[in-house]
């Protein structure tokens, strides 16, 4: 997630192993190597061993690892006292193998001190047979106190390693990464809805149009036209063309683009897939909830114990003391979603991911093609299926419960306000299921944003649950009022930027848009003309708050704006609410028809934010709420067509949503969607969005393999990769959204 580091804990911090740093070697000269006793020619010199029994072996270094141990890091072997220059890349190279085979290592470069800073890291799956492993990477910083480690802890029953010809060698070229984007036709790999928009985007150095033929599955040419040439895109460095086939609504699946040589991915013309991406991004959810035990009989193959319910190796979420020196109890934290690939809980990011779907059932309520029964009671497969209260609200009260528990009790001197975060004291490592994180969990201080995020998403709370369960509408309401009162009283309090040891810190230091945003969800539910007061007087509510980079946990005006907008009231101006959308649409509907790739999204100087593929979602919401408001074509059209970026019409063309397309992202950087890493556990399921392109590509596999990426190139399908591949409970908030209303549309 955004501001979000992964930094790793070394053996040392987490066993209180005392491990003696050696000598450093000198770095900076032309192809130098850092490791001492690589080759292990010199027995076990240099190099220390935890919880194993390590000893020379035929000229390796093999070590018996005990069984029943639960994390990696439970037991390993190392070497410290590594020198690291900043901006050199470095090639982290070595042989292993484990009997018997299917074991995994992981594989680590970073700190040997705070903040165990993790720089490489990879989990090859080991055979019996030594395999040859080789990264390269660049180091961000300059240290002197650098750690190479193998953590090889976690497995069930005893099994041996051997270790042989580990370098880490300085001043290597660069790795050259080039992806493989397939053929130069880009489509929706997903499908077009039969009266939708049909848009696809060729790669090609031609500059005068071509011929392109739309094929069945048996491959006769159905429809036929020519490209439009529409010169350099900016957003990927490419020469490219538009294909227009939108004349062609006959329903069909396997279809393909021909034009220029290439041949497209296939796909589908109907509306099937996108009923069950509505279902499926929602019921992402269920799979990260925090505190109960995830049945596999509900989702097969993602069973799994109860995460941070006390249990050890489980500190709990029962009873949480704060950090030192914030506060003097303790609160019971538990429930909730699991933020992202960690094990963290944010107000500020839950506050949005559940307003999010709260709006995607509350449209489903008010717009002229919703459908409530879409995400109704039994659609969802979750325990509290039958319950006659639509699973969509059923999974939105997990959070809910959650943020309310957050707040802070009476008596204490910021009673009502609302702690910002709840997550490990230092940051764990891949793979690790909830049940197993060690860690101690902290409450982190009170601040503005949390304690508003709280305001708006329970005074929405209180008017969508009413009709289901008026005790808890209306506990919802009492302290959604209550979080308001304190944040009037306490107007100013920020969260630390420096906050962001073992979780992000989603620092915001710009509250006026939260405020906005409670008094309107506020003003909504209860229709008291202070909240109304409270609304018209923001400056907020007349600046344009639908920026380029679109909304997010950061950026809350548009939230309010767009429910200022469509649910049902008397406030004073409305119409001119409503206005400001359909202008807010019109920008977006202007930068998607102005970029080939079809984007609402064109962020400042080509700069692609973090977690761009929901921004690009979250723009597309606005152009969708414009057709509801106006009843106008042009609005549904381009918010359809704003889905073809996420499902594969893109300079990579890949689909960023696991499971939807003939090549779409699997990798996400998960701790327990981690297949690639371990062979037991799962992968991302069906539905899940990846965060997308990042300019700033701040994870050490981005850095080394991205360094001078162009807008929709700085992206990597890789488990390491957590600033390009993440997967976040606000981010697919935005995919349930859209894929909801394009199903719709069909």
């Amino acid at each position: 997630m955004k501001r979000r580091r992964t930094t790793l804990l070394s053996l040392a911090a987490l066993l209180g192993t005392a491990l003696t740093a050696l000598p450093a070697s000198q770095a900076g000269a032309e192809e130098t190597e850092q490791i001492r006793n690589g080759t292990f020619d010199a027995g076990a010199d240099a190099w220390w061993s935890t919880n194993v029994t390590a000893a020379p072996s035929e000229g390796r270094l093999c070590a018996d690892v005990p069984g029943g141990t639960v994390n990696r890091w439970d037991s390993g072997i190392g070497q410290d006292g590594i020198t690291l220059v900043k901006g050199e890349t470095y090639r982290f190279s070595f042989a292993a193998s484990g009997v018997p085979e299917g074991h995994v290592v992981r594989a680590i470069v970073g700190q040997s001190v705070a903040p165990y800073a993790t720089w490489q890291e990879a989990s090859p799956v080991l055979g019996e047979t030594a395999g040859s492993y080789s990264y390269t990477f660049t180091a961000p910083v300059d240290s002197t106190e650098g750690q190479v480690a193998f953590q090889v802890g976690g497995s069930a029953e005893p099994w041996r390693f051997c270790l042989d010809d580990v370098s880490l060698l300085g001043g290597v070229p660069p790795e050259v990464y080039e992806p493989d984007t397939g053929p130069r036709v880009r489509v929706n790999q997903v499908g077009y809805l039969p009266a939708g928009p049909k848009n696809a985007t060729l790669v090609t150095d031609a500059t005068a149009k071509l011929p392109w033929a739309l094929r069945s599955a048996a491959g006769a040419t159905v429809a036929r036209g020519w490209t439009v040439p529409r010169g350099l895109d900016v957003s990927s460095g490419q020469n490219v063309h538009s294909v227009d086939f939108g004349a062609y609504r006959t329903r069909g699946t396997g279809l393909t683009l021909a034009v220029d040589g290439e041949i497209s991915h296939p796909f589908d013309i109907g509306a099937a897939a996108y009923e069950r991406l509505r279902r499926d991004a929602v019921k992402y959810y269920y799979p990260q909830r925090s505190g109960i035990a995830i049945r596999d009989d509900l989702r097969p193959g993602y069973g799994r114990a109860a995460g941070h319910v006390g249990v050890a190796p489980n500190q709990g979420d029962t009873s949480v003391p704060c950090q030192p020196g914030v506060c003097d109890y303790t609160l019971d934290v538990s429930g909730g979603w699991y933020d992202a690939g960690d094990h963290g809980k944010y107000v500020v990011n839950g506050g949005i991911a559940a307003w999010e779907l709260l709006s995607t059932h509350e449209r489903a309520l008010t717009a002229r093609t919703g459908d409530p029964a879409e995400l109704g009671d039994g659609t969802l497969a979750l325990p509290e299926s039958g319950n006659k209260v639509p699973d969509v609200l059923d999974e939105a009260r997990w959070e809910l419960e959650f943020l309310l528990r957050m707040q802070v009790p009476d008596g204490q001197a910021l009673a009502g306000m609302v702690h910002h975060k709840i997550h490990d004291q230092q940051w764990t490592g891949l793979p690790l299921l909830p049940s197993n994180d060690p860690q101690k969990r902290e409450l982190h201080p009170p601040t503005t944003a949390a304690t508003l995020n709280l305001a708006a998403t329970a005074a929405q709370a209180a008017r969508l649950y009413k009709p289901y369960d008026k005790a808890f509408a209306a506990r919802a309401l009492t302290a959604a009022r209550k979080a308001w009162t304190a944040a009037l009283a306490h107007p100013a309090v920020y969260a630390d930027p420096a906050d962001g040891t073992g979780g992000g810190a989603y620092n915001d230091d710009n509250v006026t848009d939260e405020f906005y945003w409670a008094a309107a969800e506020l003003y909504l539910s209860t229709g008291e003309r202070a909240f109304a007061d409270r609304v018209l007087n923001s400056p907020v509510h007349t600046a344009d708050v639908f920026v380029p980079r679109g909304f997010d946990w950061s950026r809350t005006a548009a939230a309010a704006r767009l429910d200022l907008a469509t649910v049902p009231s008397k406030l004073p101006g409305r119409d001119k609410v409503r206005r400001s959308v359909v202008a807010g649409a019109d920008t977006y509907l202007a930068t998607l028809r102005g970029q080939a790739y079809g984007m609402p999204y064109a962020p400042e100087n080509n700069s692609y934010d973090w977690g761009s593929a929901h921004q690009v979602l979250n723009n597309a919401v606005v152009i969708a709420t414009a057709y509801d408001i106006t009843g106008a074509s042009k609005y549904r059209d381009g918010a359809v067509q704003a889905m073809d970026n996420i499902l594969g019409r893109n300079a990579l063309n890949i689909s960023y949503v696991t499971g939807y397309g003939d090549v779409a992202a699997e990798q996400l950087h998960n701790r327990w969607y981690a297949r690639v890493l371990d062979p037991s556990l799962p992968g991302p399921p069906a539905g899940t969005l990846a965060g997308g392109p990042n300019s700033s590509i701040q994870d050490p596999v981005a850095q080394a393999k991205l360094k001078g990426c162009v807008g929709q190139f700085c992206y990597i399908d890789d488990i390491e990769s957590w600033s390009t591949n993440e997967t976040a409970i606000n981010w697919n908030a935005a995919l349930a959204r859209m894929a909801s209303f394009v199903a719709d549309q069909g």
